[in-house]
């Protein structure tokens, strides 16, 4: 290999990555906002899930089509690197307890306790309502 093909070969990586980052931070953005509800993430995390829905939806493109090579600036390629980051964005729910929720309440803030209607009707600030 000469000095010329490093260079570009070396031009089309860096054009490469740029292109999936640009389309990962585009990607990230419209699954946020396709996915109901408030997500926490910053920029940073929007970004990451823009980039891994972008290698999950086109990797399993490419993978189910025979090796045939998709990339994200296609009509395809962003609609399934949209899906792939509304897939990471839906697990990441998940894992963190915002779609189902097991036991109790929320122990990050201690044990819920159930509403009573007779400690509401009771307190000080309702007792002379009649």
């Amino acid at each position: 290999m000469d000095y010329a093909q490093i260079v570009e070969h070396a031009r089309i990586w860096a054009n490469d990555i740029l292109v999936w980052i640009g389309f990962g931070t585009v990607v990230g953005l419209l699954a946020e906002m396709l996915m109901p509800g408030r997500y926490r993430g910053g920029a940073i995390a929007t970004l990451g899930m823009g980039i891994g829905g972008t290698i999950i939806g086109c990797g399993v493109v490419s993978f189910f089509s025979g090796g045939h090579r998709v990339t994200p600036i296609t009509l395809l390629g962003f609609a399934v690197s949209t899906g792939g980051a509304f897939i990471l964005l839906f697990f990441y729910r998940l894992l963190g307890g915002k779609v189902i929720r097991e036991g109790d309440g929320d122990y990050r803030n201690g044990p819920r306790r159930p509403f009573s209607f007779w400690r509401w009707r009771s307190s000080s600030r309702y007792a002379n309502r009649d």
